[in-house]
């Protein structure tokens, strides 16, 4: 069974979208509507392994229950931070608030949210700010 796993696992790992959505399909039902072919891979290749060799342990499950909610990236900064950014022209400043980020009087639950507020695309906000590489 490990071997017939591996090559499962293998085969996912060059599977395009609409491969990767039939064998969950056939599998597991209805696949998740990911567009990211990276995390769709690795998805469905845990849940394969999952259900080969069982998932998480009671004790694992239990931690992550008790891990509570995460918090969005940029908020250790600590309330009333500021990043700052130069885009388009214009200097772009958001401040760390309680309840996420403001920019321009609008609070945003994470910086991706804000960035794509700013931009008007999809951003990975802690990369829009300089937080990551």
């Amino acid at each position: 069974m490990t071997a017939d796993v591996e090559e499962l696992v293998a085969a996912i790992s060059e599977m395009e979208l609409d491969q990767l959505r039939a064998l969950w399909r056939r599998r597991f039902d209805a696949p998740p509507q990911l567009r990211s072919l990276p995390l769709m891979r690795l998805q469905l290749a845990w849940r394969v392994q999952a259900e080969a060799f069982g998932g998480l342990d009671a004790e694992t499950r239990k931690a992550l229950a008790r891990s509570g909610s995460v918090e969005p990236e940029g908020k250790e900064l600590g309330i009333g931070a500021q990043l700052s950014r130069n885009w388009n022209g214009r200097k772009i400043e958001v401040v760390v608030d309680e309840h996420g980020f403001r920019w321009e009087g609008q609070l945003y639950p994470s910086l991706s949210a804000a960035a794509r507020a700013i931009t008007g695309i999809r951003w990975n906000g802690p990369r829009f700010f300089g937080l990551r590489q």
